[in-house]
């Protein structure tokens, strides 16, 4: 067995069976990729849409692809027709693009609402004072192709443990007040995306239904 498999089976052994593997392959050799494939993980992650989109060209038609980066509206139209679900959206004038493309797809995409929990200000997503605002008026039933899965957030490059479990408690404590206000009777909406390479054994503790794995995947 490959250092990529051993590294991607001693990941899924630890994790929760209610936690899923995500690899993100993004700056990865397609070879790398394979092997990782080869290893029997089918579900990747990519930050841009270019990459995602030459890696789908050169990769195997049965990888479910996953868009965790921040997603310009006029990129949209390029993943909508096969995109298995994007972590990253922070605006209504986003999901109103995912939702017209969609239906121009004839596909329902699952999408997660990305909150802005972490310290550093390049990251994308909505703040905790705007989650109310944002969450108010929007309706399910108003973007009929759009799933709505749950939320997605990142953690502070830190080495503070201490405020990774903070801002990872906050997800979780968010996750449920969003879930219980706003979408109560909603049973799709049931994914808490929180941690990676660094910090997601720390996730786990707090709900992580998904985990975005890069270099720990494929670490020499």
């Amino acid at each position: 067995m490959n250092r990529i498999a051993n590294n991607i089976h001693r990941i899924q052994e630890e994790l929760p069976k209610t936690t899923q593997l995500i690899v993100v392959s993004k700056y990865r050799e397609i070879a790398e990729i394979k092997d990782a494939y080869d290893a029997n993980q089918r579900v990747f992650a990519e930050n841009r849409v270019q990459a995602l989109l030459e890696r789908k060209e050169l990769l195997s038609n049965d990888i479910e692809w996953h868009l965790i980066g921040h997603l310009q509206t006029n990129k949209v139209k390029f993943i909508a027709p096969f995109i298995a679900m994007i972590h990253s959206v922070d605006s209504l004038h986003l999901l109103d693009e995912i939702q017209k493309q969609a239906k121009k797809n004839n596909r329902n995409i699952p999408c997660l609402f990305q909150l802005h929990l972490a310290q550093e200000e390049s990251k994308f997503g909505i703040p905790p004072s705007e989650i109310n605002h944002f969450f108010e008026g929007l309706k399910p039933e108003n973007y009929p192709n759009i799933i709505f899965a749950g939320i997605m957030s990142m953690g502070s490059l830190t080495d503070n443990i201490e405020l990774t479990h903070q801002e990872f408690a906050q997800a979780q404590r968010l996750f449920n007040e969003i879930k219980s206000t706003y979408f109560p009777t909603l049973e799709s909406f049931k994914e808490l995306s929180i941690g990676m390479s660094g910090d997601y054994q720390i996730a786990t503790q707090y709900g992580s239904t998904m985990v975005r794995i890069g270099s720990l995947a494929f670490r020499v």
